[in-house]
């Protein structure tokens, strides 16, 4: 028996979430429902202005938010991530201990900064993100715990990592270390603008294929560059065995390589879909590494991802999740 059911590595960011309006976005030339990259001074700009808004403070990064909602589900989960010996390290490595998930780092921190993710929700509940990776952007193979990724029934990547040479070298080798291990591969695409802008890296980081692929909508579009969803799918089963696309309020569409099943929505008003993607696969995960189908495990994690957007924050109480799976 493995002794985790996820092995997961990503960018470790502080979340500072910030509720906004859409003028403020246009004042402030922020492009809408997309994560942006940006150096410390542009981040601190933006920060400056957003002085005047109250905001919350996570744990976060996709892949950490995916792993917290394992473990809060009663799985077990491992991140490798890095963080600095700062405030904003310590307060992030505290957080992700509290919430059941191991990690590479242990209680140690290196130099540098803490990366952070200035969140910026908009009335109609859309999330959109600059974030500064500071530390975050040197992981690399050294950070690797190769032992752990054995032990594990998945390992999941995160396509932001793809952005960062190293990080991105990181993924490969985790993919490469699981596939010799007989560890399940499983990999986000994270964000449109990755799939639009690093394209190229995604299909590197996937090599000859992975064993499980999720994205949105908007993502799959993007990627395989057809212009219906049914095309696109056709696509996708080229390269992965099986694969889980969010649609939205369509609910989602996940494949088990046999049968593609439809999940239906969970209607829900919407607040902060920061976050919904992440949790959606971490409930996913949760779900056929214990004994669930592709279909019953679609729809917890559809259930899950509908919750979270019901509230601000890129995810749900432990007692939540728990009520969750208990139906």
């Amino acid at each position: 028996m493995k002794k985790y059911d996820v092995y997961g590595l990503g960018n470790a960011l502080v979340d500072m979430e910030f509720e906004v309006e859409d003028s403020f976005l246009d004042f402030m030339r922020v492009d809408k429902g997309i994560m942006t990259l940006v150096d410390e001074e542009e981040q601190h700009r933006l920060m400056s202005h957003l002085d005047a808004f109250e905001g919350n403070r996570a744990s976060g990064g996709s892949a950490a938010n995916t792993l917290i909602a394992v473990a809060a589900m009663g799985g077990s989960s491992y991140y490798t991530c890095k963080v600095a010996d700062d405030d904003l390290g310590h307060f992030y490595l505290n957080d992700l201990k509290a919430a059941g998930v191991d990690s590479n780092m242990n209680g140690t921190h290196a130099d540098g900064i803490t990366g952070k993710c200035l969140v910026m929700i908009t009335p109609d509940a859309e999330r959109t993100m600059h974030s500064f990776l500071g530390i975050s952007s040197t992981l690399s193979i050294n950070e690797l715990q190769r032992e752990h990724i054995a032990d594990s029934q998945y390992c999941y990547m995160e396509g932001y990592l793809v952005t960062s040479p190293t990080a991105r070298e990181a993924n490969i080798e985790a993919r490469k270390v699981a596939e010799a291990n007989g560890v399940k591969t499983a990999f986000t695409f994270s964000d449109p603008g990755i799939v639009e802008f690093f394209g190229d890296q995604l299909t590197e980081t996937m090599g000859d294929g992975i064993d499980l692929l999720f994205c949105n909508e908007k993502e799959a579009l993007k990627y395989t560059g057809k212009d219906n969803i049914g095309d696109a799918i056709e696509v996708i089963k080229t390269f992965s065995k099986n694969f889980a696309i969010t649609l939205g309020a369509e609910g989602a569409a996940v494949y088990d390589g046999n049968t593609l099943y439809e999940i239906a929505p969970h209607k829900v008003q919407a607040v902060d879909t920061n976050g919904a993607g992440d949790n959606f696969a971490g409930a996913f995960l949760y779900g056929i590494t214990h004994g669930m189908n592709f279909q019953q495990a679609g729809d917890l994690a559809n259930k899950t991802a509908a919750q979270v957007v019901t509230s601000f924050g890129p995810r749900l109480k432990p007692e939540e999740y728990r009520k969750l799976v208990l139906g």
